[in-house]
């Protein structure tokens, strides 16, 4: 079982909330990324938004001596070839402990960034861009001509992307895709497949489909999700600060958080769920109050948070929650783990305080993978 944490610039008790979210630096940045590595997290997913994950990855080399960096990437917002050497300097700098979360990202996101492809196109694309990242990252020369790539033959004798011995395998490839598209992409691209967080059952039986889809293709996949975390030494006092989080967030908060989980053009006002307790929790946004705190737990120890009904792999305030006493949370994980979940994406606020937290109840319950990176070498 492979956990990770949270590394990013928002912190405080509950950073989503303005008044609640401290004013954080350079330095809290590293003291989180030290923590990280000392407790022995297996690495940590960098957080997207306003810094650049590849930028905080490599800042935080010095400060670290084992942890992975989970960088997310949007093929064509640089070249693939570029991208080769920013990976070979991380990697050879760190002792390869970079890893990629392959984004393929909406509309709206690329266009700000310049990039302009329909959905389909979308999966097309990165399918070459991360085929071609890897044949210059593992020395390739010759020219790369696919339908949306072209690179020309590379000249390594000597040049900015020259092999390392040390580095003779790919850099794992993490990555989520829930549409068929999307499924059929990672099961042809990546090494660690994520998803939503959902119920244990369920979860799993999404990763059989996609990891049915690698396999015939010859390949196999790992899988993971991920958890916000709130484990204590009780259940009483996991809950209770379940409690003090609901109760420090203003139901606006709630009801933005939870926009982010509609579908497309509906809103709190207008949509209409077949499912009774979403209902229950929407009625109770539409009069400005949230529910209580345990109608938002869905699965023994599994618990919506603030956003009331969203499942998320990425945003630190509208994710899942694991709740409970350590042995609880344990036992939630192993069932996790056995429908297939290996690697768990875990955060709590604030991030430091949590994640002593998680490493001194939680650790010692689990049987973890503390390998430090050399395993690349």
């Amino acid at each position: 079982m492979k956990l990770l944490w949270y590394l990013t610039s928002p912190d405080g008790p509950y950073p989503w909330e303005p008044s609640h979210r401290w004013a954080t630096d350079f330095d809290h940045l590293r003291r989180l990324a030290r923590a990280i590595d000392d407790l022995g997290y297996y690495g940590a997913l960098i957080g997207t938004g306003r810094d650049d994950g590849l930028t905080v990855a490599a800042s935080m080399i010095g400060a670290t001596r084992r942890m992975r960096f989970l960088t997310a990437v949007y093929p064509g917002l640089t070249s693939p070839a570029k991208l080769a050497q920013i990976a070979h300097t991380i990697d050879r700098h760190s002792g390869g402990r970079l890893l990629f979360n392959v984004v393929n990202g909406n509309d709206r996101t690329l266009a700000q960034y310049g990039v302009h492809l329909e959905r389909d196109a979308r999966y097309d694309f990165s399918a070459e861009y991360w085929d071609a990242f890897q044949r210059v990252y593992l020395g390739e020369e010759a020219a790369y001509a696919g339908e949306h790539v072209r690179l020309a033959a590379r000249d390594l004798d000597g040049g900015p992307l020259s092999p390392w011995d040390a580095f003779p395998r790919p850099t794992p490839l993490w990555g989520a895709g829930t549409s068929p598209a999307g499924m059929a992409h990672s099961a042809k691209l990546l090494d660690v497949y994520l998803s939503f967080a959902d119920t244990p059952e369920r979860l799993g039986a999404k990763f059989r489909q996609v990891g049915a889809l690698a396999a015939e293709r010859g390949r196999k996949l790992t899988f993971g999700t991920r958890f916000q975390i709130i484990v204590r030494e009780t259940e009483e006092e996991a809950w209770a600060r379940a409690e003090e989080l609901l109760a420090a967030t203003d139901p606006a908060t709630a009801a933005a958080l939870a926009q982010w989980n509609l579908p497309p053009g509906e809103t709190v006002e207008t949509f209409r769920s077949g499912d009774p307790a979403v209902e229950r929790r929407l009625a109770a946004l539409r009069a400005g109050r949230l529910p209580d705190v345990r109608e938002l737990e869905i699965h023994p120890n599994v618990w919506t948070g603030p956003s009331l009904f969203g499942f998320d792999v990425v945003s630190p305030a509208s994710g899942t929650y694991l709740v409970g006493s350590a042995e609880n949370v344990a036992a939630r994980l192993r069932e996790y783990a056995a429908h297939g979940t290996e690697s768990f994406i875990l955060s709590g606020f604030p991030l430091i305080e949590e994640a002593r937290t998680v490493a001194e109840l939680l650790f010692p319950l689990l049987d973890l993978d503390h390998e430090f990176a050399e395993e690349r070498r």
